[in-house]
């Protein structure tokens, strides 16, 4: 019984923690945005690449705080593996307002477009060993497990990254195109997990 209140403590904690990391990140960059120089609706055309860079990114990082909030739903007890995954989680989504800042000062250059995907790739691996390092310590027909299944949508976002790094060396605007469609795929509702979450008997696992 002790065992199981610190797991759910632990849990809690770890859940707050990232959730606040994700919050002051968002912060950090709207913060980017500053108001136009003139008065006039013409004065916002320079922001336009900022704004774009801005929305996206955002994307992005409410996504992974509604598939981490979803996956912590699932999970039964964590251990210090899955305390220091998770810190790698948050330390490659930390470095997602720096490379949306540069993005938008230098919209479709090579550099910044490969740096904006290197990191989407690095937040994807995170959250792949985050993942991983959760079902070690779970059992193959936990709640967690049948909720990820084999998580194909996941592993095709890590392929699609990989495609896109060399792409955005050759064309920038093509790239940014794959990182817009993986980012729509993940808007598409998955409820995978909220279908287990409060199950005490689950399915077998789901084909995706």
């Amino acid at each position: 019984m002790a065992a199981a209140i610190l797991d759910r403590v632990s849990r809690g904690r770890l859940e707050a923690f990232s959730d606040g990391v994700i919050a002051i990140l968002i912060t950090i960059m709207v913060l980017d945005l500053r108001p136009p120089g003139g008065s006039s609706f013409h004065a916002l055309h320079p922001l336009l690449p900022k704004l774009l860079a801005y929305i996206l990114s955002f994307t992005f990082l409410a996504i992974y705080w509604v598939n981490h909030h979803h996956l912590m739903q699932a999970v039964e007890r964590i251990n210090g593996a899955v305390l220091w995954a998770n810190t790698i989680l948050l330390f490659s989504l930390s470095l997602v307002p720096a490379v949306t800042a540069w993005l938008g000062e230098h919209p479709l250059a090579t550099a910044p477009v490969v740096a904006y995907g290197m990191v989407l790739l690095l937040c994807a691996i995170a959250y792949y060993v985050l993942s991983l390092a959760l079902l070690r310590i779970h059992d193959r027909d936990s709640r967690l497990a049948i909720a990820l299944g084999r998580d194909r949508k996941g592993k095709l976002s890590l392929v699609a990254y990989l495609v896109a790094l060399p792409v955005a060396l050759v064309v920038p605007l093509a790239a940014m195109g794959i990182y817009v469609a993986v980012a729509i795929s993940w808007l598409v509702p998955d409820r995978r997990i909220e279908r287990v979450a409060g199950q005490d008997v689950v399915a077998p696992p789901e084909a995706d």
